[in-house]
This record gives structure tokens, C-alpha cells and sequence, in this order.
């Protein structure tokens, strides 16, 4: 059982349920939604899942005050972060989508910039939508207990491209290869690009060993 707070962030774009269950599921023994900074500002562990744009996102994160109490509580060495999805895309540098006049801000967890899929062949749909691999990549403890190349569900349109591949815990290969899994090496904050919540027995498996650090 994963004892604490876990806080799964709604910044008003996601449905949130289905992470929330899974998170019990896996073993959270207090597990609350909220819009509250205060809420976030006494996380054990913070989770910011996603469906949605970026430019919303971001903006709805700055007017509601989650944006100063989420990068706070993740400068901490002792707090666990995990963005999924688009909650993954939201800790870069910056991203693009939505925006008319360059790119805008993100919360700068990660090094890196979200950008659209490109097609590389005529068999290639975007948005990547469905079941595909994700290739471990480091020592991340991530991915204990996966298959070395386990599927997982995605639903996207935009990925996040590193600006060092030091972060990369997990590689993709479609539209040229994207980064589906990220891990930092200082700090517990961890991202992936498909919904764990909706990969059934590999997805769970990641949320429990998220829940474990």
C-alpha cells in the first residue's frame, strides 16, 4: 500500500476519473482530486494526468494558482511527480499548440520543447491513437516488471522532443520515434506520453511502481 497523499491534479481539461481509480487500484491509500494549490502544497505525491491543449492547460494552471504550488512542490527532492499524456507534455520548456504567436511557457520540469507528430509513411495516422510499444531506455525503475518493449495506450497528437536524452526512459517508434517515457536522474519526476491508467495490466504495473517511490 502507498500510505500519504497522493494529489491528482484537475486543471478543468481532463477526465480524471478512470486515473483516480487506477491509482487505488494500485495500492494509494488517500488519493484526492483538486483544483486547491493548499491541496497541492501538501501532496506526498503529485500526479497531473491530461487529454486536452496545451495553451488551455497552461493558462487554466496560472488563474486557478496551481502553476507556483506544482513547481514548487516538485523542486522537492522528496516528492514524486508523474505527468501523463498531456500532463507529461505540460512539464517541457515549452510547447506550440494553441498558440498563434510562438511558443508558450510550460512548467519547465523537463528540458524540452512539445511539438506536432510528423507522418513519416502513408501507414502513419496522427493523432496516434491505439496500442504501441515503449522501448525502456536507462535504469529507471519506471518500467519494473514490463516487458523490455511492453504496449501501452496512446492518445496524442504532439510529443515532447528533449533537449537532452538523458531523460528518456521510454522510446516509441512511429513518426520517427518519439519520446514516450521520461525519468529524471536528480529528482523523482517522471512522465509518459500514453495514459497508464488505460493500459490495463503494463499500465498498472508503472502506476504501482510510481506509488513505490
Amino acid at each position: 500500500m502507498a500510505a500519504g497523499l497522493t494529489v491528482v491534479v484537475d486543471y478543468g481539461l481532463c477526465n480524471i476519473d478512470s486515473m483516480i481509480r487506477a491509482l487505488e487500484e494500485c495500492g494509494a491509500t488517500q488519493v484526492e482530486r483538486t483544483r486547491d494549490p493548499r491541496q497541492v502544497d501538501r501532496a506526498d505525491r503529485i500526479v497531473l494526468p491530461g487529454v486536452g491543449n496545451f495553451a488551455a492547460a497552461m493558462r487554466n494552471l496560472k488563474d486557478w494558482g496551481l502553476l507556483t504550488s506544482i513547481k514548487a512542490r516538485s523542486a522537492s527532492r522528496e516528492v514524486p511527480f508523474l505527468g501523463a499524456c498531456l500532463g507529461m507534455q505540460l512539464m517541457a520548456t515549452s510547447g506550440e499548440e494553441g498558440s498563434t504567436a510562438g511558443p508558450i511557457e510550460g512548467l519547465g520540469l523537463v528540458d524540452g520543447e512539445v511539438v506536432k507528430l510528423q507522418q513519416q509513411n502513408a501507414d502513419e495516422r496522427i493523432p496516434h491513437i491505439g496500442w504501441n510499444e515503449v522501448a525502456r531506455k536507462g535504469h529507471s525503475g519506471l518500467f519494473d516488471g514490463i516487458p523490455e518493449a511492453g504496449d501501452f495506450y496512446f492518445v496524442h497528437s504532439y510529443h515532447m522532443k528533449l533537449r537532452t536524452e538523458s531523460a528518456e526512459a521510454g522510446r516509441t517508434p512511429v513518426c520517427g520515434g518519439f519520446t514516450s517515457a521520461i525519468a529524471l536522474t536528480d529528482k523523482p519526476i517522471f512522465g509518459t506520453q500514453f495514459h497508464p491508467e488505460k493500459s490495463q495490466k503494463n499500465g498498472f504495473q508503472l502506476l504501482r511502481n510510481f506509488l513505490a517511490v
